[in-house]
């Protein structure tokens, strides 16, 4: 089976990409992106994982 192929390989290799990014290196507004971007996938991340979906307070802002 091909590794890409598992549950949660994009969103772990996109976590990873933006962890490698310099941001001493990007200007405020980009670092702020970097920053939410983090923070939304390791939130995506806690969702997806098996047994998530009867954890409670979970909860989805809109």
């Amino acid at each position: 089976m091909d590794p890409r192929d598992t549950p949660g390989y994009r969103l772990h290799r996109a976590l990873s990409n933006l962890n490698s990014i310099d941001i001493e290196q990007l200007d405020a507004p980009d670092r702020k992106r970097i920053a939410e971007a983090t923070t939304l996938l390791k939130q995506v991340g806690l969702l997806t994982r098996p047994g998530a979906s009867e954890e409670a307070d979970a909860t989805i802002d809109s």
